[in-house]
């Protein structure tokens, strides 16, 4: 196995770290079962602060390779799991923030954290898809697995233009429900109509703190990439038996909410981890990521760029100014 180029998050005293393009040796690389010659990455909020000077309080040590998810073809394996050109998909595990990540063309990680990719789906379409997607079908899932049909009404999406909303947008769509979309940016209106959404929400239409715990019961189901002050409107404003898949904090963390919409209407609030989330699960979203999202949809969300483009890309995804999903190619 030859030498491989990486993005290094370097410590600069205290100005924190900076990301430098380097040469690697293979030695350079952790300790792990299964060697892999990664094809693509991409861009996550959590790369992004992994990108920052303070490596947002997810990096401990340095150098670093951030990086939280990836696809490949496997170069060397000590597990029987896996064997060489193997092709492997991997999200969450707190790669790229604990242990080196994707942002390199090797990588080296435990067989525990790998998924088989499915067949039909590309090391480049599992990374369009990336840590977003497999949330937001997660997110899919644990609705329908409470009850979720379309028949039920319309599903609202919360920052719906951003990576885990964009996914999720095509993928409720093209399984047949109405999609309501709430963004910030009216000019995302076209995106998201193309995507599959019924009609456009404007984020202040729910940016308002809640003010009474019950509103009309307007929404079926909903996945919330925004958190704070929107989830606890949105809730307010469920159907009866009706859930949100929680997935993101873009809005804040606090929640300032009731416990009536679940006393009075028997509402759920799911919480959808990505990081350690079991095999059998992973497999089974993998799977219908494979089988359900439209994959011309996914193309239409995608951006391509090299490692060098990704400092600015990280400061950016941070602001909200990144649309859709940023496919990092290794070897561009």
């Amino acid at each position: 196995m030859m030498g491989f180029k990486a993005l290094v998050m370097e410590q600069q005293g205290d100005a924190g770290a900076v990301a430098v393009l380097r040469d690697l040796e293979i030695s350079a690389l952790p300790e792990a079962e299964v060697t892999v010659a990664v094809d693509y990455s991409t861009l996550n909020y959590k790369d992004g602060l992994c990108l920052s000077a303070k490596g947002g309080g997810l990096v401990r040590n340095y150098p670093h390779v951030a990086g939280i998810d990836f696809a490949g073809v496997v170069e060397a394996s000590d597990d029987p799991r896996y064997a060489a050109g193997d092709r492997v998909v991997l999200t969450g595990w707190r790669v790229g923030e604990a242990h080196w990540g994707g942002y390199a063309q090797k990588a080296r990680v435990k067989a525990d954290w790998l998924v088989p990719l499915p067949q039909g789906l590309s090391t480049r379409q599992a990374m369009a898809v990336g840590t977003a997607g497999f949330t937001a079908m997660l997110a899919v899932m644990a609705l329908e697995d409470h009850g979720l049909t379309p028949e039920k009404g319309e599903v609202l999406v919360t920052g719906a233009a951003g990576g885990v909303g964009s996914v999720a947008t095509a993928i409720l769509a093209a399984r047949g429900y109405q999609v309501a979309a709430v963004t910030g940016r009216p000019e995302t209106a076209d995106y998201l109509h193309a995507l599959g959404a019924s009609r456009i929400v404007a984020r202040e239409e729910l940016a308002e703190t809640v003010k009474r715990p019950l509103e009309a019961e307007t929404w079926a189901g909903c996945i919330d990439a925004v958190g704070g002050a929107m989830l606890a409107r949105v809730l307010g404003q469920i159907k009866h038996g009706g859930s949100v898949a929680a997935v993101g904090l873009a809005g804040g963390s606090a929640l300032p909410a009731s416990v009536i919409p679940f006393l009075l209407r028997g509402i759920n609030l799911l919480g959808i981890d990505s990081v350690l989330c079991p095999f059998e699960r992973r497999k089974l979203a993998w799977a219908r990521i494979a089988a359900e999202l439209p994959m011309a949809k996914l193309e239409s969300m995608v951006r391509e760029v090299g490692l060098g483009d990704l400092p600015q890309l990280g400061a950016d995804i941070l602001t909200g100014a990144v649309q859709g999903r940023v496919v990092v190619d290794l070897n561009k």
